[in-house]
């Protein structure tokens, strides 16, 4: 354990000294004239909205094989269930960092991916049929990692999970979950257009209620602690003293752990470049914000470690809970490459667009 903090403290005196000769020129700029409309216009006309549609779509393809599965369970059905969870699952990485508007307000995050999920709560529910999938005591019996357990953990193999599912009280509760994943889904496309979307791209001022400062604080808050922390830091070990492998994402369908990760990057690094979701077309976007006020060095220092990062995850096992459990060293130094991108975005970017954090870091990094 010494180690590990001895290892920290010198990554952390790296990144400051770099952070003092490399980044000579960080600090907010006062000739800020970028066009901030034209790069709202491309994150949700090009990011958002299309990310969202997308997981729409995903979760329509979802629910029609659910209700296939429903009326007729098996084993061909039960395969194309979890193909159609998964793809949607991979979709909503693409969306859980825009935690802005609607999906603030009803708490989309928090009721479409709290892992581990609560196998006790979601058993009692179905054993009792009475429950509220909308109430906050049922943020971990609800979402993606819900039906992760449903398809692949009630039962030890697939012939049980199968005569499981067969019980109308657990195919309604997996009805009921994919459904209410749908609905919340609908719910924050549609406020995007019809509305919302207008007043979005034009709300540019550098205020916290700004549509940029809003967009930027829930980008880092997901790159540092979704992404960093949930995916790979308390899985580690790196907030606790042992390594916790149960903490995994996909848990029950644990060798797509890793796949979830590289999706969870690659939409960070594509934001940060205005790469659109459906096409390899780059707009305005954070990236062209840091050139147009002469910080491409920046620029350039993220997409890298972003990168160093990729590489890292590439070389663990595609089962988290294996890796940690056989050489948790390569998923603290994955951890490390991740954690290097958080200081270049939370202080180094955020100083330079002169913008203010606005959630509290309480998890001592």
């Amino acid at each position: 354990m010494f180690k590990r903090i001895l290892i920290v403290v010198l990554i952390a005196a790296a990144i400051f000294a770099c952070s003092s000769s490399d980044d000579s020129n960080s600090g907010s700029v006062t000739n800020d004239t970028y066009n901030r409309t034209a790069m709202l216009t491309n994150i949700a006309d090009n990011i958002i909205i299309p990310g969202y549609q997308n997981l729409s779509a995903e979760l329509s393809t979802l629910v029609d094989s659910k209700n296939t599965f429903v009326a007729n369970v098996n084993q061909t059905n039960l395969e194309t269930l979890r193909t159609h969870w998964f793809n949607a699952y991979q979709s909503f990485q693409r969306v859980q960092m825009f935690q802005i508007g609607k999906a603030e307000e009803i708490l989309f995050e928090e009721q479409m991916n709290i892992y581990p999920t609560n196998t006790t709560d979601i058993e009692n529910n179905i054993a009792n049929g009475n429950y509220d999938l909308s109430s906050v005591n049922n943020n971990d019996a609800v979402g993606f990692p819900a039906v992760d357990y449903m398809l692949y953990g009630v039962a030890d193999n697939d012939a049980a999970i199968l005569t499981t599912l067969s019980n109308t009280n657990y195919s309604t509760y997996l009805s009921d979950l994919i459904d209410r994943m749908q609905t919340l889904t609908n719910t924050v496309l549609t406020d995007w257009t019809s509305g919302y979307r207008d007043n979005y791209i034009t709300n540019t001022a550098n205020v916290a209620s700004g549509a940029v400062n809003q967009t930027l604080n829930a980008y880092v808050y997901y790159y540092e602690k979704r992404l960093r922390a949930d995916k790979v830091g308390i899985p580690a070990g790196v907030f606790s003293s042992t390594a916790l492998p149960s903490k995994i994402e996909a848990l029950h369908k644990e060798e797509d752990s890793k796949t979830l990760l590289l999706e969870a990057l690659n939409s960070v690094q594509d934001v940060f470049n205005g790469k659109a979701i459906n096409s390899d077309a780059e707009g305005e976007s954070y990236k062209n914000y840091l050139i147009a006020l002469d910080r491409n060095d920046l620029a350039e220092v993220i997409n890298n470690r972003f990168d160093a990062a990729r590489t890292k995850i590439e070389a663990l096992n595609a089962n988290f809970k294996s890796q940690i459990e056989t050489d948790n060293t390569k998923m603290t130094e994955a951890y490390d490459a991740i954690q290097l991108a958080v200081v270049s975005l939370k202080s180094d970017m955020i100083s330079v667009f002169n913008i203010s954090i606005a959630f509290e870091d309480n998890d001592g990094d």
